[in-house]
């Protein structure tokens, strides 16, 4: 790479650099900060002796000066920026969990922007339907979701965080209201929602009730009974069903809905005038939710027989698709921003091995985790001064 500066002819060693902030008590996050510079470029110098283009010299006088101030010999101080033998690199190799772990939000900097010719972030929160990426999986969701429009479903989309559910909720809204449908949306509040009440607010039936209700009619005086509410939302569903409405039931953080509360919602649904359902149901919620909703369990068997579960699945094969989806959004392709290995080390390192022999690889290729993988790549990249994103810098964040 002749936009980056290696040491001689070791182009990817890791440095004893990385042992002596490990002697002496350094996280990578604070010694970046004390000579003034980002984690991920730190990681880089240290893993892979990769360095910006302008600075070096003054960059190595300042660590060296943070690490003799922290008591570091002469002979440490001289050896720091050389290459550490192999038995040093397996000596200090990371945890596998540790090489896994996901990202937290990554912002884009203003000087990446600038780096790569971006006037907006791709990878931020999508602000129209036409944004959406549809796999397979995704379409079929959007579809099945778009039906309460037209009839009554009862629906579970499941995935990891960061898979997209939310997206889908919003789209289907934006739907509604853009298509100026006749469809009322209930979406009770589930801040501090919980399954058990020792662990925080459990979601109960007359709560739902009373959410509905106040869908239907802001004004309506509740029931104070179980019986006299229940019985209060079935004439007000009659009443606008006959009107000409359709009424869908749409819960986040649905994982987090106790047993009883999901056994009652098949009674939400069955919910009836004449040959007429009233209420449309969708849960939202991570893969616990589809745990609770196993064939196995004979708690919830009245419910699992009518209700349909939909998975979201990780982007894998769809994952340069994707990637020059969102970038389009920027008028970028994939070819602008990723050199040709980065791609496949993208995919590796959100991958986790078989941990056993009949074990499948886990795959964290969920569009947040990618996002968020690829937008601190690109910070890295402009702080090196590398025209595009490398393997060596996906490894590196």
């Amino acid at each position: 790479m002749t936009d980056l500066v290696a040491y001689e002819s070791e182009q990817t060693s890791e440095l004893l650099l990385k042992r002596a902030l490990d002697e002496f008590g350094l996280a990578i996050n604070s010694a970046a900060q004390m000579v003034g510079i980002s984690r991920s470029a730190l990681s880089c110098i240290c893993n892979h002796n990769r360095w910006p283009k302008q600075g070096r010299e003054q960059l190595q006088q300042k660590i060296r000066d943070t690490l003799k101030s922290k008591g570091a010999s002469a002979a440490t101080l001289a050896d720091l920026f050389k290459p550490a033998s192999k038995e040093d690199q397996s000596a200090d190799a990371e945890p596998k969990e540790d090489q896994n772990m996901l990202l937290r939000y990554q912002p884009l900097y203003q000087k990446s922007r600038k780096h790569f010719g971006l006037f907006v972030n791709p990878f931020e929160e999508l602000t129209s339907a036409d944004q959406v990426f549809d796999t397979p999986d995704v379409a079929y969701i959007r579809a099945a979701m778009a039906q309460v429009m037209t009839g009554e479903r009862f629906i579970a989309v499941v995935g990891e965080s960061g898979a997209g559910k939310s997206t889908l909720r919003r789209d289907l809204i934006d739907r509604i209201n853009r298509e100026q449908r006749p469809v009322i949306v209930c979406e009770p509040y589930v801040l501090g929602l919980e399954d058990s009440e020792l662990k925080g607010k459990n979601l109960k039936a007359p709560d739902i009730a009373a959410s509905i209700l106040r869908s239907l009619n802001p004004h309506i005086k509740l029931k104070v009974s179980a019986e006299g509410r229940f019985n209060q939302l079935h004439r007000e569903l009659i009443e606008s069903r006959r009107a000409g409405y359709r009424h869908v039931l749409i819960i986040e953080e649905a994982h987090c809905l106790s047993i009883p509360t999901l056994k009652h919602l098949k009674r939400f649904y069955e919910l009836e005038d004449g040959f007429n359902r009233l209420l449309s149901i969708i849960l939202i919620g991570q893969t616990e939710l589809s745990q609770k909703l196993a064939e196995n369990k004979p708690e919830v068997r009245e419910v699992v027989q009518r209700i349909e579960v939909a998975t979201l699945e990780p982007l894998d094969r769809h994952l340069e698709g994707y990637l020059n989806h969102r970038l389009g959004i920027a008028n970028k392709r994939v070819s602008d921003i990723l050199d040709a290995g980065a791609l496949d080390a993208l995919r590796t390192k959100l991958t986790t091995p078989a941990r056993t022999r009949n074990a499948a690889p886990i795959s964290q290729l969920y569009p947040l985790a990618v996002g968020n993988q690829l937008v601190a790549a690109m910070n890295m990249a402009a702080e090196l001064g590398a025209p595009k994103v490398t393997a060596d810098i996906i490894n590196a964040v």
